[in-house]
């Protein structure tokens, strides 16, 4: 694809290949379809591949507003251009749990900070914000191969702290951050498992699903 190519361009195009009917069986999954088009993630990851790394088009098309254009916006950033401010903007304009987990598990997992803003999302008030937090502890599992066990176990408290938020996209990025821990080898299981009953003994409508589920699982791997 052509280094000349622009926003309008690439609005343009994903119009061209949207299909409005897909629009109804996103909402039935929860997706905020606002300011959606109806076009696939993998059309979109075909067309970040061919577009490549371009940060400065990654920032023009999260200004869109456009659901699709700002999943492609974290499909071509540079992490190496990502600061810190660029992160709390996009993740304080997040309004869909989909937007929040592929921004984080495409680019954001991958900042040098991550940690610091996982303590500083986790924390937030704010229902996307917050899920970002425990989406990025869930997400440096799977892509962060030099993360330590210690420094994932340091996690575990920040879970059983806000296993209480009854919001369906809080707990269900909390108990997916809990099982990703836990599943990631036997020496984090054990721990995983003992924070997952603690949970359960909050005795909270939120903090029994996120228990119950994740030793359901753990269980599989005892």
């Amino acid at each position: 694809m052509s280094d000349l190519v622009t926003t309008s361009d690439i609005v343009y195009l994903l119009k061209e290949i949207s299909k409005p009917e897909r629009l109804r069986g996103m909402k039935r999954f929860g997706i905020d379809t606002s300011h959606a088009l109806g076009v696939t993630i993998p059309e979109l990851r075909k067309l970040a591949k061919e577009i490549k790394i371009n940060q400065q088009l990654s920032l023009e098309l999260w200004e869109t507003g456009i659901h699709e254009c700002r999943i492609l916006a974290s499909m071509i950033g540079d992490i190496k251009q990502v600061t810190a401010q660029q992160m709390d903007k996009w993740v304080a304009d997040f309004d869909s749990w989909d937007v929040c987990d592929q921004v984080c598990g495409n680019l954001f997992v991958k900042a040098p900070f991550v940690i610091d803003k996982v303590l500083e999302y986790t924390a937030s008030e704010h229902e996307f914000v917050k899920r970002a937090g425990f989406v990025l502890i869930a997400e440096l599992q799977v892509h962060n191969k030099k993360i330590s066990d210690d420094e994932l176990i340091k996690f575990l408290p920040i879970i059983e702290r806000e296993a209480w938020d009854e919001r369906n996209f809080v707990k269900k990025a909390v108990n997916w951050a809990l099982r990703q821990i836990g599943k990631r080898n036997r020496t984090l299981l054990q721990p995983a498992i003992a924070t997952a009953e603690r949970i359960r003994q909050q005795g909270t409508k939120s903090a029994r699903w996120i228990a119950s589920n994740a030793l359901a699982e753990f269980g599989k791997r005892l």
